[in-house]
């Protein structure tokens, strides 16, 4: 267990030194260069309702996307699942599952399972383009492990490991992520939260398979297969820089503002804000918006999210143990296709 410690410890000091150097570093030159777009795609309700801003604040299981330091503060058992219908109209989906288990008194694991479904295509060829002759259903997931720590009263650390997988019927390409986070919180009632969050970092990716086997008839009546390299792709790697503020409106009703830097390393770099208005932690309003450069511009647009994103949620306690159950809701504009809905259920126990 020291041993780990140690390796947090020095994930956090690196992330730290990295981020504080780091400074617009959004590349639009280099946009669609980067592979795994999956792990640009936030499939969780709660965060993506604040235009992913609340990785300062974001705390439980979710977190393992945002600022995996948040998931220090699951307090015993959390369990979630969420739908996402993405970009409606296309027929993608996301499905995603997480669970969050503390173990002693001041560590947390967790593990997170994503997974896109495209929908039945048709299988084509060069001599059959329309197809007729069966399809296949592309699959990308990733599945994430992940341990926090509370290393003190102020200070919260974790790290993620992602093991990533895209493939269709005859080519593949698999990989592995890692991502990293700290946060610090201060203030007399610890209203005042700062994160950094280092993620998506790790080795090129490859896609393998017969399905860049090309075969050919020579002169002399031979056949001769020939297999072509596909390119090494990069992953999109970025880091979140985090502000949030708590206003205590009164016993019963707090209001959380939340702000985000994002540099991307393959596309432009982003800031959201947003807003959370909570009713004795039993019912939850969010709002947020998401900015870019050229966002309002329909011709320099690089993105199908044009900012706005909303959601809310109701949590009812039951039970002794003060065990919670949740809904989940968000919905976030695009342009093109018709939003992004994605509902979820949220167990704590």
């Amino acid at each position: 267990m020291k041993l780990v410690y140690r390796i947090t410890g020095a994930c956090l000091v690196g992330l730290a030194m990295l981020a504080s150097t780091t400074a617009y570093a959004g590349n639009p030159d280099r946009a669609g260069s980067a592979g795994v777009g999956q792990l640009l795609i936030n499939p969780w309700a709660r965060s993506s309702g604040l235009a992913n801003s609340n990785m300062a604040s974001i705390n439980g299981i979710e977190a393992q996307f945002m600022n995996v330091a948040g998931l220090a503060f699951v307090k015993k058992t959390e369990m979630m699942f969420v739908n996402t219908n993405y970009l409606g109209g296309s027929d993608i989906h996301i499905n995603s599952i997480a669970l969050g288990q503390r173990v002693g008194e001041s560590s947390v694991i967790g593990i997170s399972v994503a997974a896109m479904s495209f929908g039945k295509l048709d299988v084509t060829t060069a001599d059959l383009p329309e197809g007729g002759i069966g399809d296949f259903s592309p699959v990308y997931a990733n599945i994430g492990v992940s341990y926090a720590k509370e290393f003190s009263n102020s200070i919260f650390g974790g790290i993620t490991m992602r093991i990533l997988s895209e493939s269709i019927s005859n080519v593949k390409a698999q990989g592995v992520s890692f991502d990293a986070g700290i946060r610090y919180v201060t203030g007399e009632r610890d209203h005042i939260k700062f994160g950094i969050a280092l993620k998506n970092v790790g080795p090129p990716m490859r896609f393998k398979g017969d399905g860049l086997t090309v075969t050919g008839i020579m002169s002399n009546g031979t056949s001769l297969t020939v297999e072509q390299r596909s390119d090494k792709y990069e992953l999109p790697s970025l880091i979140n820089i985090g502000l949030a503020y708590d206003f205590l409106l009164s016993e019963k009703m707090r209001l959380t503002t939340t702000g985000n830097f994002t540099s991307n390393s393959f596309t432009n770099d982003q800031f959201g804000f947003g807003a959370e208005f909570s009713f004795n932690e039993m019912f939850l309003l969010r709002g947020g918006y998401l900015w870019e450069n050229g966002l309002t511009n329909s011709d320099e647009r690089m993105n199908a999210l044009t900012g706005p994103s909303a959601g809310l949620s109701l949590q009812l306690p039951f039970g002794e143990n003060k065990s919670e159950l949740g809904l989940d809701y968000s919905y976030r504009v695009t342009n093109p296709f018709n939003g992004i809905h994605s509902i979820g259920v949220h167990l704590s126990l």
